[in-house]
């Protein structure tokens, strides 16, 4: 027979009550729904009750969201479903460690945070080693953060200019048929990577950015017979190069270069019988400890929590085809 405890958690005032239980206590029916313990609120404490294993986990999950609330962290609620993966590993104290260190900050002061561990190991992984792919689904912050870790060399003046290429596949588009000359045709599949500019260095300073040649912009084809030095390069959508691109693209590496190669393996657009660039540079350079793989998993998903239950229901489906 299980033990029964009770524990009481203390509030310190209203407004923390109204930022753990969230909106309308939508964090407070989230959780509720993930455990057997009764968890009620009177007046400026929390009250736990349930099978003594499992009410130490949820206290244990409530004082570090707590915590997090003290030091005026806003959490959302996929920090909150984040959280309670960690708990059931009884892992959820890792949680303090992401939201203390901040990686860069926006153009508008607000700081930029890694929001899970394969991020924070990511991260370092970057700042460590020149060469770093970083496979895994959408939404992981895959290219936001090598992007924001691009900026920020930069402005430290580790690195000249930042080069930002794409191979030009697109989802079952075609780039002949969009209007206008290169550069009005690269813009649009190009958009993700100017989205994460904006927001690290705001429109104005990017626009003098690519003005004054820092930061350039172009397909993967424009990289061909160029040496890249002291730059920080980042190819996105990796999965769409075919392996002489990316053979081609990683022979580009210069002195007091950084490279960063980002993409996703089920999401190759390439016509049948290609195969991915990405997927084969996995295969011939996994052995080279010079060079760090990142896997990101449906856990390490930052997007809205529909994405991350999306990603797992294509999963399943693809498992029971194969």
């Amino acid at each position: 027979m299980s033990q029964q405890q009770t524990v009481k958690l203390s509030l310190e005032n209203a407004a923390e009550g109204l930022a753990l239980f969230g909106p309308q206590d939508k964090y407070f029916k989230l959780i509720q729904s993930h455990t057997e313990v009764e968890i009620s609120s009177r007046e400026a404490e929390i009250v736990l009750t349930g099978d003594s294993e499992e009410v130490e986990k949820f206290k244990q999950l409530f004082e570090v969201l707590l915590e997090l609330i003290r030091n005026n962290i806003g959490l959302s609620e996929r920090d909150i479903m984040y959280a309670l993966e960690l708990a059931e590993q009884w892992k959820v104290h890792e949680l303090l460690d992401l939201f203390k260190g901040e990686v860069a900050h926006t153009y508008r002061g607000k700081p930029i945070r890694v929001k899970t561990i394969g991020q924070r190991h990511y991260v370092s992984m970057i700042k460590k080693l020149d060469v770093v792919f970083g496979i895994g689904p959408a939404g992981t912050g895959k290219t936001y953060l090598a992007v924001v870790l691009a900026v920020t060399a930069l402005k430290e003046g580790a690195v000249k200019r930042i080069i930002l290429t794409r191979p030009a596949v697109e989802a079952g588009e075609n780039l002949g048929f969009l209007p206008g000359d290169l550069q009005e045709k690269v813009d649009p599949y190009l958009r993700p990577l100017y989205d994460a500019l904006h927001d690290v260095m705001g429109p104005d300073q990017v626009a003098k950015a690519l003005e004054r040649g820092l930061i350039e912009i172009a397909p993967l084809a424009y990289m061909r017979g160029r040496t890249l030095d002291d730059a920080f390069i980042i190819l996105d959508e990796a999965q769409n190069t075919t392996p002489e691109q990316m053979k081609m693209f990683l022979t580009r590496l210069g002195f007091g270069s950084k490279m960063v190669i980002t993409g996703d393996v089920t999401q190759i657009d390439l016509p049948r019988g290609k195969n991915s660039g990405l997927v084969e540079a996995h295969k011939v350079l996994r052995d080279i400890k010079e060079i760090g793989f990142m896997h990101f998993a449906e856990q390490d998903v930052v997007r809205h929590s529909l994405v991350q239950k999306i990603i797992i229901a294509y999963q399943k489906e693809s498992e029971n085809q194969g």
